[in-house]
């Protein structure tokens, strides 16, 4: 049984600390918090894999019907063996696909971050101001995109910029919302004692609300990362003018019943917005990471 710390002495309390953070260490840095950390992902991996095997297998001896769900193979296949007899040519499809659809998502980002974070400290300046925008935030956020779809088009054309615009609206509103919400999550205490120096806007914005705002501010950017993939696939599959890209695709995989194709297609273009996720929550962490538990 543990004692209680009431009846041990100062040694016996000084050692318990010890030990504490020294379990402590060990779960969180130590092997076996990074046996956790890699081990189980890995296992739930393979549950998945074998539950694809089972439902492509039903779906080829019983329904007939094979190119609806391939086997995990089939998708490998079409990437990585282009010349195989099993699979047709699709790689280099896939590869050029890739390329356009990332230089979309990145360039709608890019773009949705300047309006997004301008947006957000107009609206944290006043509370008038704030009324008067945020409505239109919510409602860019409530559109239906595809039906803007055809008008966009007959504005901007049917290639690049249009599928730019369309990413932007999709990747927009997170980055208001989040960005206002930490810029005006600022200790009301830390606000009086820059005021009570006399510190203005632009010093109390730059000094004390943006270094504060900074979390919220990389949460949005990573859940506008994703959206901007989203949006780039959603603006490609309706605007399949001019230079391909995964959207267009997948489409054209599944026209011609060629599952593998639209499965590799489509967890290429998954994959793409895990890894922009990733890359802004590495940033997120290099930022933030000494003093918020950017996770």
């Amino acid at each position: 049984m543990s004692q209680s710390p009431l009846t041990m002495t100062s040694g016996e309390v000084a050692a318990a600390v010890v030990n504490a953070r020294r379990v402590r260490a060990f779960s969180r840095s130590g092997r076996g918090g990074k046996a956790a950390l890699w081990i189980l992902p890995i296992a739930v991996f393979f549950v998945l894999i074998g539950l694809w095997y089972l439902i492509a297998l039903y779906y080829d001896k019983a329904q007939q019907l094979s190119f609806l769900v391939p086997y995990p193979h089939q998708v490998v296949a079409v990437v990585f063996f282009p010349n195989s007899a099993i699979v047709p040519s699709f790689s280099s499809q896939l590869l050029n696909g890739l390329l356009n659809s990332t230089e979309v998502a990145l360039t709608g980002l890019a773009i949705a971050i300047v309006i997004g974070v301008v947006w957000a400290v107009l609206m944290s300046q006043a509370k008038w101001v704030e009324r008067s925008l945020y409505p239109y935030a919510v409602i860019l956020q409530c559109v239906p995109i595809l039906a803007l779809v055809p008008l966009i088009g007959s504005l901007f054309g049917f290639d690049f910029p249009s599928r730019v615009i369309v990413t932007v609206m999709i990747s927009l509103f997170p980055l208001v919302a989040n960005t206002l919400f930490g810029l005006q999550s600022v200790d009301r205490a830390q606000r009086e004692l820059f005021r009570l120096q006399g510190a203005g806007r632009w010093t109390t914005l730059t000094k004390l609300q943006v270094p504060a705002a900074m979390p919220s501010i990389f949460i949005g950017l990573r859940t506008a990362a994703g959206l901007s993939v989203i949006g780039a696939i959603v603006g490609d599959q309706f605007f399949q003018r001019g230079t391909p890209g995964l959207g267009v695709l997948i489409q054209v995989a599944t026209s011609r019943l060629n599952g593998a194709g639209a499965y590799a297609a489509i967890i290429t273009a998954s994959l793409l917005g895990v890894a922009v996720f990733l890359l802004f929550g590495w940033l997120g962490r290099l930022a933030v990471g000494k003093w918020y538990d950017f996770s």
